[in-house]
């Protein structure tokens, strides 16, 4: 019968983490040729590929699971030693978390505050669209994710966080420059707008929602969401501001919303199908934040 060494399985951990295995060596404080023997034996052990080496090296779909495996034993591992009392030697543990870019700046990271005044614990956030986080689950980079994707993942627990509103935003001046006549079609086809990235289509489906396809419509890549909303209060474009943002932007005359329906986009908490003291404290703490502030 084949086990998997806990040892070796935080080592492919390791890898992928730190992206090579020279990283990963320093990390776990042995030597490089240490990594490559451990990963080497464990991969002897299961007949398969775990790590495709490159720049960052990547866990291959055997990787993932062990990697899943090893995330899964350290996290299990310290909710033991903290409910023996043992948990004041100094050993903290990571906790990677996937969480779309609007949330992180709207939401998010109060929670993760607070939960870090009272554990030991390292959050390792993973920035991506809300429509791909819960890939990141799958492939075991992650423990727990805010996604828009209602059915759990293979292996995790769903739960509801509540909806994200969106308003299409723009600067005074812009509207006086580019809505003269007020917020029409053919002023909409001239006015640039600003994208998060090329998977952004928040402002392409509330242009549609107007009757009006996106295309060949002047517009800006910002993909950061604080720097987005910067680009639209410093008047580059209009843009979809969520929840606070739009709130405050509106509230200081900043900008001002130019009609038409919201985009609202449910959002989840899934997580690891796992008893975790840890894991099921941070969910409590992100859903009681999401219930205060999501509409």
């Amino acid at each position: 019968m084949v086990g998997i060494s806990p040892e070796l399985a935080s080592t492919i951990a390791a890898i992928v983490d730190e992206g090579s295995l020279d990283a990963a060596a320093r990390a776990l404080h042995i030597t490089p040729s240490a990594v490559s023997q451990r990963l080497k034996t464990l991969e002897q052990q299961l007949g398969q590929v775990l790590i495709v080496r490159g720049r960052p090296a990547k866990a291959t779909a055997a990787g993932e699971s062990v990697v899943r495996m090893a995330r899964q034993i350290a996290l299990l591992e310290h909710d033991a030693l903290s409910a023996l009392g043992l948990d004041a030697a100094g050993e903290r543990v990571s906790v990677p978390l996937a969480v779309n870019a609007d949330s992180m700046a709207t939401w998010f990271l109060a929670p993760l505050a607070r939960l870090a005044e009272v554990h030991d614990i390292d959050f390792d956030l993973h920035r991506d669209d809300q429509t791909f986080t819960a890939r990141l689950l799958e492939s075991g980079e992650v423990m727990a994710a805010v996604t828009s994707e209602q059915s759990p993942v293979a292996g995790c627990t769903v739960a509801p966080l509540g909806v994200l509103r969106y308003e299409a935003m723009a600067t005074p001046a812009f509207v006086e420059r580019w809505f003269p006549d007020g917020v029409t079609e053919p002023a909409l086809r001239r006015a640039p707008f600003v994208d998060f990235d090329r998977r952004d289509t928040l402002q392409h489906s509330w242009l549609r929602s107007r009757g009006i396809d996106e295309q060949g419509i002047p517009r800006h890549y910002v993909p950061a969401s604080y720097d987005y909303a910067q680009a639209v209060l410093l008047g580059l474009g209009w843009g979809m501001l969520p929840g606070s943002q739009a709130t405050d932007a509106a509230a200081s005359g900043a900008a001002r919303p130019l009609g038409g329906d919201p985009i609202h986009v449910p959002l989840y908490w899934q997580q690891w199908n796992l008893r975790s003291a840890l894991l099921d404290a941070i969910a409590a703490e992100v859903i009681a934040e999401a219930e205060r502030v999501l509409n």
